[in-house]
């Protein structure tokens, strides 16, 4: 059974996706909402996997002191994940530890492989809501026969990252972050493999790709991130096509 661990942040204005906000239509405001909403769907998708979840969040001591509030942050993502889960009971809450995304996915990653003994341990980020139960169950599968299991994203990123083993996690998220952690499992001596390709949501050009895909999917009627799915459609986002540009409803 693999400890799916969906690294979060509390959904606050100006801290969660900041380039979204400057290079999208879509305000300070308006791209935290949006966080929440992709938040949830992988909070669901990794509830309804073999999977076991662990949402491990951003402490408010790790926080920039100017996104702390009176509510912490654990109590924020409890209250975010009690309204998208079946049963919130059945998932841990663990803050993170580290100054990097790298370190505090790799120390959550070795902590569960060294010290706790789990046979496998993921970490996905939380602005990747076309994570299906399927994805996550297929990576399971993968895993049986290599020690490091990768999801790709566009440009190079990577929003599923899955072990048997731990490989060197300083700086693994280096851009181009699919290469230099294939590199870090190689280093190792494993072999590594890949789940498909799927959209993550951190700036304005990833709406490019993912409403289309988004929108594809509602037309085909295909399973889709239902929180995603509803904001989008609250705001009227859209592409055109033309202009290979994203607009939002008048």
């Amino acid at each position: 059974m693999t400890v799916v661990a969906v690294l979060a942040d509390p959904p606050r204005e100006g801290l969660v996706l900041p380039a979204l906000a400057e290079t999208s239509p879509l305000t300070e405001s308006e791209a935290a909402e949006c966080y929440a909403a992709m938040l949830k769907d992988v909070l669901v998708a990794v509830e309804r996997s073999g999977g076991d979840l662990l949402v491990n969040y951003r402490p408010d001591d790790l926080l920039p002191e100017e996104y702390v509030t009176d509510t912490s942050a654990e109590a924020e993502l409890r209250a975010l994940a009690a309204s998208a889960l079946d049963d919130v009971s059945e998932a841990r809450f663990e803050p993170q530890v580290g100054s990097t995304f790298s370190a505090r996915a790799g120390n959550t990653v070795t902590h569960l492989l060294r010290e706790e003994g789990v046979t496998s341990a993921a970490a996905v980020r939380g602005n990747a809501p076309f994570l299906a139960r399927t994805i996550v169950d297929s990576a399971a599968m993968k895993l049986r026969r290599s020690p490091v299991v990768l999801g790709p994203s566009t440009d190079g990123r990577v929003y599923y990252a899955a072990f048997t083993e731990p490989v060197d996690f300083e700086n693994a998220y280096h851009d181009p972050a699919v290469e230099t952690l294939t590199d870090r499992g190689r280093d190792a001596g494993h072999e590594v493999d890949y789940i498909p390709m799927t959209p993550v949501v951190e700036r304005g050009e990833d709406l490019l790709t993912a409403l289309p895909f988004l929108s594809a999917r509602l037309a085909a009627e295909r399973i889709v991130p239902a929180y995603t799915a509803a904001f989008v459609d609250e705001l009227g986002l859209h592409v055109v096509g033309d202009e290979r540009r994203v607009a939002r409803a008048d």
